[in-house]
């Protein structure tokens, strides 16, 4: 029965994209796997007699909207946390402020590939974090509101360190220097030591 499973798989893996490499099976195990974190924090309120609250805060969606943003962004992108992909993922090139941009590596395995895919798409990365604050919301609520207060404080402040290279910019006439460039920015012209 499991070769027959696995034969049809392949059948439907080579109808599905005949001419590029879908690993349908990876991505099988990668929606099992999210439908198991899911029902443990079913599995866990019950256990633990968590009351699932009948509607959630606007403030709480708000918070974990952000929240979930930033925690995305940051395991999918940054620089810092590139050794939780590295097993599945290759650097390509630097990809903005203190990130990075990799390819899946498409060889070995197909949950390889798949987890490769879905370490690097913070779109993709977004559901299981909301699910996993949202779970946090109902089993540890102080815990997940001061975790997601400061993913939240650190996404409004990189949107501002954002918005401040900008408006450096406008008002220089001038690129803003790279946030990625080693050391700090020249003062009219000299080295912040000079200065």
């Amino acid at each position: 029965m499991i070769r027959t499973a696995r034969a049809r798989l392949a059948d439907l893996r080579e109808a599905y994209a005949p001419h590029e490499h879908r690993p349908l099976d990876g991505y099988v195990v990668t929606m099992s796997a999210f439908g198991a974190l899911a029902a443990s924090f079913a599995v866990a309120a019950k256990v633990t007699g968590r009351p699932v609250p009948e509607r959630v805060s606007a403030q709480d969606v708000v918070l974990i909207s952000i929240a979930t943003h930033k925690l995305s962004r940051l395991l999918a992108k940054e620089s810092v946390t590139s050794p939780l992909r590295a097993p599945f993922t290759r650097y390509s090139e630097p990809g903005g402020a203190a990130e990075v941009n990799e390819e899946v590596r498409d060889q070995g395995s197909a949950i390889r590939h798949s987890i490769g895919e879905l370490l690097t798409c913070p779109f993709c990365l977004a559901v299981w974090v909301a699910t996993g604050l949202t779970g946090g919301l109902v089993l540890a609520p102080r815990l997940t509101r001061l975790a997601a207060t400061a993913m939240t404080a650190t996404a409004v402040s990189d949107f501002l360190q954002m918005a401040y290279s900008i408006s450096k910019e406008a008002a220089a006439g001038q690129p803003a220097p790279d946030s990625s460039e080693a050391g700090p920015a020249p003062i009219n012209g000299r080295s912040p030591a000079q200065a």
